[in-house]
């Protein structure tokens, strides 16, 4: 029998088509891989700080396993803390350390406050475990040395003034350092705004008609770290522009052709709006003559020849608040 040749390859391409599609459908099959061990990964994080009469612990939950993989099924953390001789062992430690229990969780950190009086004066090491589902765990997390000492005074009677040049905050509390923590406006979040030796410190950088809190903690040393006091309760205050500018200095008369040119020294205030002018005749009493803007100079023409005139200058800032008057000073029209 003849097989035509258009009939041949049709069937060959057939056939081709028919052994791609087989393979496709079996896939490759390789050597089976081990199972997953499913063990949460290492916390490395852990910080540890004393606050008062408390002992704050805390870390991040781990996401994913040793393996690099999401965990499945659920986790369990413990942290434990004890004292250790040296060289530092960690086996006999976690042998004689305290399980603690009672942790806060939120967005995936573990937070634990602990009571202090247990371990004042004393060196207390802190560590942590994560361990998952099946039991297993990737070991003890990085380890933190905590000196504690008697908890730190927390900052008393914190006072919040308005002065010339920003805030004044004073409080009662031995030292020998603080912390102080500040919210403005409609922040929610506090911040921390100064670091001083003093029980006193000034904000700066404020603004009137801006609401503004504070807060106060003391700092002392503990082994090579720091201790932390309570939080001092919350001042609350908004300054406003109450303070005059300072009285303008020097002010100095000349007499010239026809007129009395007066000059005082500038005033440095950022919100100087102006000067105001005075003018006694002979031994009358002070009247405003003019208003001037921060240019410090003045020319009287509106004289009398040989009339005793007496001047003085007052300065005003935008909010409306006015200096006292310089040091008055006298002179004879031409």
């Amino acid at each position: 029998m003849t097989v035509h040749p258009r009939r041949s390859g049709a069937r060959l391409r057939a056939t081709i088509s028919l052994y791609a599609l087989a393979l496709a459908g079996c896939g490759y099959i390789g050597d089976p891989l081990p199972p997953l061990l499913n063990i949460p990964a290492r916390v490395n994080d852990l910080a540890a700080v004393q606050r008062g009469g408390k002992l704050i612990v805390q870390f991040t939950l781990p996401r994913v396993t040793t393996e690099g993989s999401l965990i499945k099924g659920d986790i369990r953390a413990e942290l434990h803390g004890g004292t250790a001789d040296q060289p530092f062992q960690a086996d006999a430690w976690a042998a004689s350390s305290k399980a603690f229990g009672g942790a806060t969780s939120a967005e995936g950190h573990e937070r634990y406050e602990i009571p202090s009086a247990e371990w004042t004066g004393k060196d207390v090491i802190f560590g942590a475990k994560v361990i998952g589902a099946n039991g297993r765990d990737a070991g003890w997390s990085n380890f933190v040395v905590l000196s504690v000492v008697p908890p730190p005074e927390k900052p008393a009677g914190l006072r919040a003034e308005p002065v010339p040049s920003g805030v004044r905050l004073t409080w009662q509390a031995r030292g020998p350092a603080f912390r102080v923590f500040r919210k403005a406006g409609q922040e929610t979040a506090w911040s921390l705004a100064a670091s001083t030796e003093k029980p006193e410190w000034t904000d700066t950088a404020t603004e009137y008609g801006k609401p503004y809190e504070y807060m106060v903690q003391t700092l002392v040393k503990a082994g090579s770290g720091t201790a932390e006091s309570d939080l001092s309760d919350v001042v609350r205050v908004t300054p406003a522009d109450t303070f005059p500018p300072a009285v303008p200095k020097n002010l100095t008369a000349i007499p010239s052709t026809a007129t009395i040119e007066l000059t005082w020294d500038r005033d440095t205030e950022a919100d100087l709006a102006g000067y105001r002018v005075y003018r006694a005749s002979g031994n009358g009493a002070f009247e405003r003559l003019a208003e001037v803007p921060d240019t410090p100079t003045f020319s009287d023409n509106k004289i009398h020849s040989g009339e005793l005139y007496r001047y003085a200058v007052s300065a005003f800032d935008r909010s409306g608040n006015e200096s006292p008057r310089s040091v008055p000073v006298a002179v004879t029209a031409p």
